[in-house]
């Protein structure tokens, strides 16, 4: 059966027709549209081998470890860095200036930082309705805080969530804590006592499924998972799995990790692991006390990667039961790397009660999370390796041959392409009468369904966020953190962990990538961020009667 595709110049009148695939088929009945099902699995704050199938072995990830087991897995997957500008990429197949959101889901006062994805980006969901798909989405949001921005609005169908940043996993009414502000279908919905958010986003996605496979016609779900970003707040049952799990500390477990990746597949054995983080102390240097506190932390944040596995595994089995096993593509990533620092005072100090409970507003701090992105540099909101690189799993029963593990590079602004090109949906150059942003990545699909190799790459990847910036060139690696604004390089065939600054040996690869940067930023609007600053909200001290609302 031939697989029709969306015009290449969509008109306003024909944005919201949907296209069905079907033909008539004897006795004047309508073919089923057999086109793939897709699922994108989204978790939020997750490192790099924070799932067994990358390197953690402590906790666990049976249903992600199957996906990686019977399908394909990248060594190395980009995102942005930081949740909102890794998600406007993720939706719209742009990068994040170019998208809206260069910055936050914040309005800076200029196209490129608004804080909300513009007109001109298309949305995978808009895409693909227009191409005859229903599309679902249930769990975080955070490109758009006004009405108009919301899902339901840039086209998904149905809608289960919240908006912003960051949740608790429970109501109010149990954590004492901030509502609980979730939106279903563009109305307020709740979130009842005893509630845990992480399974009624999966609950909802089911829901979701079951009233979809009425309709005849294939789906697109984007199932977001807010798990494991803070607050650390998990189920008791699933705390006590892990308990005393954790007793032999952060600087032991990142080379266990270490030591994983290598017999995982994901990590060659050449590679090193990044240079310790001296602002970590050394585990054993700690009291009996301390060992316990963090202990606690770690248990909680592995009990809320646990859960989210096992809600994947209902997903899994909804396909089943639904006879759509054989026919679904299901990708899972993360936005960003695991959570470094140790402040954010503004949040933790809202905690109520012991870390894990409905009452906890606490955070993962850099100790462990050098755990989460080893053998990885960094962390979340830098673009060194740790905090720019995800797992990425593909499975697709049938059409991706099972345990592959591939090299090349890989980003999220690939999956756009990829979809269409799988769904037969043509990526239209006008949409509502405005024109649209070309998409700058390309698709994996060669790969995915092994025609090609590897997923090679004749462009750079490029990122910028809040004056810190990075080049990816073949095997070069060029980094800048703000404010001091200094080049360093690394080839990252021999040193991903990023631990040897070749910048003095290698002046005119320096110099050509920052051209190129210089190139990119100039056509998606990036602004020298010493411009910025000053209008970025959380720059600001807090005010004393308002926290920000900052992911």
């Amino acid at each position: 059966m031939k697989i029709p595709t969306v015009s290449g110049k969509l008109t306003a009148s024909a944005a919201g027709t949907l296209l069905v695939c079907g033909l008539q088929a004897a006795g004047n009945e309508a073919a089923k549209d057999e086109r793939p099902n897709i699922i994108l699995i989204m978790v939020d704050d997750l490192g790099f081998s924070d799932v067994g199938a990358y390197g953690a072995s402590e906790i666990q990830t049976p249903n992600i470890d199957r996906l990686a087991r019977e399908g394909v897995r990248f060594r190395q997957f980009y995102n942005n860095g930081i949740s909102a500008p890794t998600r406007a990429s993720l939706i719209t197949g742009q990068y994040p200036h170019r998208a809206g959101i260069g910055f936050f889901n914040v309005n800076l006062g200029l196209p490129a930082y608004q804080g909300f994805l513009n007109k001109e980006s298309l949305t995978f969901a808009e895409v693909l309705k227009a191409a005859g798909y229903s599309t679902l989405m249930s769990g975080k949001w955070h490109v758009g805080d006004d009405k108009d921005q919301w899902p339901n609005q840039r086209g998904f169908e149905k809608f289960f969530g919240f908006i912003g940043g960051a949740s608790s996993y429970y109501s109010q009414e149990t954590s004492g804590n901030d509502p609980v502000a979730l939106i279903k279908n563009n109305e307020p919905a709740t979130l009842g006592q005893g509630q845990y958010l992480t399974e009624e986003i999966a609950g909802n996605a089911l829901e979701f499924l079951d009233e979809q496979d009425r309709e005849g016609k294939p789906f697109f779900l984007y199932l977001a998972f807010n798990a494991p970003h803070w607050p650390l707040q998990a189920r008791p049952d699933d705390i006590a799995r892990y308990r005393d799990v954790y007793a032999a500390g952060w600087d032991s477990l990142r080379n266990v990790r270490y030591r994983n990746s290598i017999e995982k597949g994901v990590t060659y054995p050449a590679q090193r692991i990044a240079a310790r983080d001296e602002t970590v102390p050394l585990w054993n240097r700690l009291t009996y006390d301390e060992q316990q506190f963090w202990q606690r932390r770690q248990e909680v944040y592995a009990a809320m990667i646990d859960r989210t596995d096992r809600e994947i595994g209902r997903v899994l089995d909804k396909l089943k039961e639904l006879k759509k096993d054989d026919n679904t593509l299901v990708i899972f990533i993360s936005d960003n790397g695991a959570q470094g620092g140790n402040g954010l005072y503004a949040y933790t100090r809202r905690t109520t009660g012991p870390v894990g409970t409905a009452g906890s507003y606490e955070l993962q701090n850099s100790n462990w999370s050098q755990t989460g992105n080893s053998p990885l540099r960094n962390y979340k909101g830098k673009p060194y390796e740790g905090g720019v690189s995800s797992p990425f799993i593909a499975w697709f029963p049938k059409k991706i041959k099972a345990g592959v593990t591939t090299d090349g590079v890989g980003h999220i602004i690939d999956l756009a392409p990829t979809f269409y090109e799988l769904a037969g949906a043509q990526y239209p150059e006008t949409f509502s009468g405005a024109p649209v942003h070309p998409l700058p990545g390309k698709s994996l699909l060669p790969v995915l369904t092994g025609k090609a190799d590897r997923a090679e790459r004749t462009e750079p990847l490029f990122w910028e966020r809040a004056g810190n910036k990075a080049v990816r060139s073949g095997k070069w690696k060029l980094v800048s953190i703000y404010p001091e604004n200094r080049y360093e390089l690394y080839d990252l065939e021999t040193d991903r962990a990023e631990n040897h600054d070749v910048a003095a040996q290698h002046p005119e690869t320096v110099e050509r990538l920052k051209n190129e940067y210089a190139q990119w930023a100039a056509k998606n609007d990036v602004t020298d961020f010493s411009i910025l600053a000053g209008s970025d909200p959380f720059s600001r001290p807090p005010s004393r009667t308002a926290t920000p609302s900052r992911k």
